[in-house]
């Protein structure tokens, strides 16, 4: 790891101004996980650290909030793993987001790791984290993995780069319909989904943010009535491991029908992957055990897997399957 200057900004202006003066050379930090991780792997080098969690009390307040408010429930971007996932205040309507965050990789790291950096870490990908490789991603001609070991890779809405996004917590949101706000020249507040950005759109970066800006939380709506929502992962080492597939379903169910259907998928697509075409299918509909399966036959649809990652498509379909049974409280089959 290269020698860096550590900053500590007392306002949110502050470390914007620090992070944006030299963006190619400063990074900010929160729980440092994922950045820690890149600069131990020789990835990255920023001469600057900015770090987020010395600021003033007015900022320390807003990036650290997790509660009602007037818009919805706030998150801050400081908030760890670990309150999310023991927040009391999450009922069945945001389920999913707590069984998300309690589902990330292990307690030491639940205990560190924040909203913000969850959203905003870079891909896993092994061609990716190899310092030695140049892939799609840092600058190169092509993702290795299309020709290479590709079974953990994107089996929807892949190419040119066949990333999956790494955020656990970014599936759940994606389904409850959050936004985010950003701090920066020109404040603003995205829908979750305009956070993401596509290979197609730029192979080089996985979010939205512009030098200078900052993420400083999320927003959940305030729930319709009767909703609720789940999620569940699917990993090789279910104890810590990243997922091969998630799955992520928010609803009403309002005399019998289901409405305000939301589904999403993760560690499918290189951007957590909102399927439309689920629900299509479910939206006005009673819950039923052949509708879900219906549902999961068009999440995938669309599919178009690698050599390596087939198995893919019937294990996201029954993970989402599994899903929709719990969160409709309709039994499993037996």
């Amino acid at each position: 790891m290269q020698p860096f200057v550590l900053s500590r900004p007392k306002t949110l202006a502050e470390a914007a101004e620090l992070a944006s003066a030299q963006p190619q050379d400063s990074a900010l930090r929160a729980g440092g996980i994922d950045l820690i991780d890149r600069m131990k792997e020789g990835l990255e080098a920023p001469a600057r650290l900015v770090e987020l969690r010395w600021l003033g009390e007015a900022d320390r307040e807003v990036l650290r909030a997790l509660g009602p408010g007037d818009e919805g429930v706030q998150i801050g971007a400081l908030v760890t793993l670990a309150q999310l996932a023991a927040h009391e205040g999450f009922g069945e309507a945001h389920a999913a987001l707590r069984e998300a965050a309690g589902s990330a990789a292990t307690p030491t790291i639940r205990n560190a790791a924040t909203l913000g950096g969850n959203l905003l870490q870079r891909p896993r990908c092994w061609y990716f984290r190899h310092a030695d490789l140049v892939c799609l991603k840092k600058g190169g001609t092509a993702c290795l993995a299309v020709a290479g070991e590709n079974k953990f890779h994107a089996i929807l809405g892949g190419g040119p780069s066949f990333i999956v996004h790494p955020s656990t917590l970014a599936c759940a949101l994606t389904a409850l319909d959050a936004q985010v706000e950003i701090r920066g020249p020109s404040p603003r507040t995205l829908p979750i989904a305009e956070l993401f950005v596509t290979p197609k759109q730029d192979s080089k970066r996985e979010h939205a943010l512009q030098p200078g800006e900052v993420l400083v939380r999320a927003i959940l709506p305030k729930p319709g009535p009767e909703q609720r929502s789940g999620y569940a992962a699917v990993k090789e080492k279910q104890s810590h491991d990243w997922p091969l597939a998630e799955a992520a379903v928010r609803m009403s169910l309002r005399s019998g029908a289901m409405t305000d259907v939301r589904v999403a998928l993760g560690h499918v697509a290189p951007i957590p992957w909102r399927s439309r075409e689920a629900e299509a299918v479910l939206e006005g509909k009673p819950p039923s055990e052949a509708l879900f399966a219906e549902a999961a036959k068009a999440a995938l649809g669309g599919a178009k897997p690698l050599r390596d990652n087939a198995y893919k498509i019937p294990l996201a379909q029954g993970l989402l399957r599994e899903v929709l049974h719990r969160v409709a409280g309709v039994p499993l089959p037996e």
